[in-house]
């Protein structure tokens, strides 16, 4: 018989690697590369080796749970705790479910941006990086007929590349409380802490302060809480776009606001 993964990975957590206790699963644009960098300045946690993150339970599946657990710090290091993040960890349509079978006990943790200033972010960050040549208003108009069918792809070939869901939802990934609702199914809401991306910006110690009661961490005062890859909320955007995406967003944004921890409203829902 073959190792189960629930021994693979007590042995591992007993012998040789700490296991994530907490993952960062985004939003795009939404503040995650800084909260996952500002979790890491407590002393009492270690760094993955990769950097941010692995993006294991998203891209990089395939190598291995043996490959994950080794981008992690030795138990030997000091460190009560290590974890990781992926933007693209709340809204690959696969990685839900991988991380509750890998990590049942994992602490999840979302940052939420406006989803209109998130969308707006989003599509300037692959316009930079030569993933997308079509403006603003046209890669909207464009979203549908990109992703159709492209969850289903994904979930029937895990190797599927996926570019359009992965670069080019600009809408869909502001569909908060559906990919929250997920996570909540999955780990209880308990297991799940969501920090508004404005407030932690506006307020970085106070929010750090519940990220880290939330981790199971002691209070630590961070003296440099620097905003990662930040950017203007919406530039140019004409009036007409903005108010398509109040239009679009209002009502979803509602549903999210309706669900357990969340405490906060953006400015145009209020």
């Amino acid at each position: 018989m073959g190792t189960t993964l629930g021994a693979l990975q007590s042995r591992l957590a007993r012998g040789e690697r700490l296991l994530p206790g907490y993952l960062v699963v985004g939003t795009k644009r939404g503040g995650s590369t800084s909260l996952a960098e500002w979790i890491t300045l407590h002393p009492q946690v270690g760094k993955v080796r990769s950097g941010k993150g692995t993006h294991y339970f998203d891209v990089n599946f395939g190598r291995g749970f043996r490959w994950y657990t080794a981008q992690f710090p030795k138990v030997d290091e000091g460190f009560s705790l290590v974890g990781e993040s992926s933007p693209y960890y709340m809204f690959h349509p696969l990685s839900p479910q991988r991380i509750r079978a890998a990590l049942p006990d994992v602490k999840i943790v979302m940052c939420l941006r406006d989803p209109i200033a998130r969308a707006w972010s989003h599509h300037a960050y692959e316009v930079a990086r030569g993933h997308e040549d079509e403006s603003f208003e046209r890669a909207l108009d464009l979203e549908e007929s990109r992703l159709v069918g492209e969850e289903a792809r994904i979930v029937a070939d895990p190797q599927y590349q996926a570019d359009h869901w992965r670069y080019h939802a600009y809408l869909r990934r502001g569909h908060y409380a559906e990919q929250v609702h997920t996570f909540h199914q999955l780990f209880g809401p308990d297991q799940v802490l969501v920090v508004q991306s404005e407030a932690l910006f506006a307020d970085p110690q106070g929010q750090m302060d519940r990220v880290f009661s939330f981790l199971g961490l002691a209070p630590h005062r961070c003296e440099q809480l620097l905003a990662r890859n930040a950017n203007k909320p919406y530039g140019e955007m004409t009036r007409e776009t903005f108010t398509r995406l109040v239009d679009h967003f209002t009502p979803l944004n509602h549903q999210l606001y309706a669900m357990p921890g969340i405490d906060f409203a953006w400015p145009y829902d209020r």
